[in-house]
């Protein structure tokens, strides 16, 4: 019974298909603003430098870890730590990444949402002739108003149940293969045009030419911090994706293809970013500010400034819209598999009951901002809980899970594709998920909910 439910079950048709999906889970909104922002806050190059190391050392092992939990089992989060060690509490584990998904997904569609409107802006050229405190100015009251950001949310909801309805070779599998295509080529044309403006020079020295006399021990943490919030660890996406992910393809080379090509983006649009500002005298700040404040105002000074901000913002969108599928194949894949709905039915409750939190989330933001969890507000609460808490530790649980309790030579099976390929850093893979792992992941943690400083 077991066997022809394995058997029926839908899956990637192909290792492209299975690191474009992945690779979109993973490059989002926060490789777009967040990276360039975190990295100029933290030393330009020499904070580059750091991250690079991470992402190898500490992130791929990590992703890995939840590639091979999903393969494994073939199943959810929640349904995974239930097969692979059942009648133990392990299941936890994937309630939690579970939560997660649903929690960033509903605050994630609110800015989603905003790049909607923004590609409609950029259409009719609303930037033009418009200064810094005008932008703030028009941004806060597109906030204050609520229908039409709850408008454009739920668009954006609509159009990732689309895709996911359609399953996952027809529906996320095909999608990804085009969208990060285009995302790529946006995003590359826009760096080209940034590096060639007068003045760019000092932005690309600033990103690339490490200062080390400018890092901490801070720089570090959030260096890792970052690694675990770009690549999605935690969150059930990897272990969902890992359990679509065919038994002949090689686990590590994927993680290495998607851990590289969420860096490049990363990267990329730090020069897409940085070289523009310099060249205007503008410093990046962080968060929505930067993408829809202070980047149309270096649009509007550009030669062609209708043009960049049009593809700026089909950029954000396109990152946006697969993330979030990402996302809804979570509770999806849950409803589906744990509650024995159909695909089409488990879609539907799942998109419309996130949206329904999202539309709290978005409102929450603007004329019922006293819409509290706790002190901010509810947009606010969900982004805490979720980035501070639910995902850093879902990670370390997950990395302590393979490194300990799931066994050797499951592991080392998955790896090796049951010993048809050599695996010859088993064992230093091995060491990271049992030591190093653990204690960076612990160290993210503490330092997020301001427990330890440095």
């Amino acid at each position: 019974m077991e066997k022809s439910v394995l058997s029926q079950r839908d899956s990637f048709s192909s290792k492209i298909g299975v690191i474009a999906a992945a690779a979109g889970s993973a490059i989002g909104l926060g490789n777009i603003w967040r990276f360039p922002c975190v990295t100029g806050e933290n030393g330009g190059g020499a904070f580059l430098v750091i991250y690079l190391v991470i992402m190898l050392l500490i992130g791929v092992p990590v992703m890995l870890s939840e590639f091979i939990i999903g393969r494994r089992a073939q199943r959810n989060p929640y349904g995974a730590f239930r097969l692979l060690k059942p009648n133990q509490p392990w299941y936890l584990i994937g309630i939690l990444g579970i939560a997660a998904a649903f929690m960033i997904l509903a605050f994630y569609s609110t800015i989603a949402g905003w790049t909607l409107e923004y590609i409609y802006r950029s259409l009719i050229n609303s930037f033009s002739g418009q200064s810094v405190e005008e932008l703030k100015s028009s941004f806060d009251s597109f906030q204050a108003n609520g229908l039409f950001p709850v408008i454009w949310q739920l668009i954006f909801m609509f159009l990732t149940a689309l895709i996911v309805w359609r399953g996952i070779k027809d529906g996320i599998e095909k999608y990804s293969k085009i969208l990060m295509p285009l995302l790529l080529l946006i995003i590359v044309v826009i760096a080209i045009r940034s590096i060639t403006l007068p003045g760019s020079k000092e932005g690309l020295v600033f990103l690339f030419k490490p200062d080390f006399s400018k890092i901490t021990w801070e720089a570090v943490l959030k260096a890792l911090g970052q690694v675990f919030f770009s690549l999605s660890i935690g969150m059930g996406t990897l272990i969902t994706y890992g359990s679509y992910i065919n038994k002949k393809d090689n686990l590590t080379s994927t993680a290495l293809a998607v851990t590289g090509a969420d860096t490049f983006v990363a990267i990329i649009a730090g020069m897409a970013i940085f070289p523009a500002a310099f060249a205007f005298g503008i410093k990046p700040n962080a968060g929505p500010g930067l993408a829809f404040i202070t980047l149309p105002n270096i649009f509007q000074q550009m030669t062609g400034g209708y043009f960049w901000a049009l593809s700026f913002f089909l950029l954000l969108a396109v990152a946006a819209l697969t993330s979030t599928i990402s996302l809804l194949e979570v509770v999806v894949a849950y409803f589906s598999e744990e509650l024995k709905m159909s695909r089409k039915k488990a879609t539907v409750i799942a998109a419309g009951s996130t949206s329904v939190l999202g539309v709290l989330c978005t409102l929450s933001q603007g004329p019922m901002n006293y819409l509290k969890v706790f002190k901010d507000t509810l947009f606010d609460d969900l982004d805490f809980i979720s980035a501070n808490i639910l995902l850093p530790l879902g990670g370390l649980m997950i990395v302590i899970f393979v490194g300990w309790f799931m066994g050797k030579e499951n592991v080392r099976t998955e790896i090796t594709n049951n010993g048809e390929l050599k695996g010859r850093f088993f064992g230093i893979f091995m060491f990271i998920l049992r030591i190093v792992a653990p204690v960076a992941i612990a160290l993210v943690f503490l330092s997020s909910l301001e427990l330890i400083s440095f």
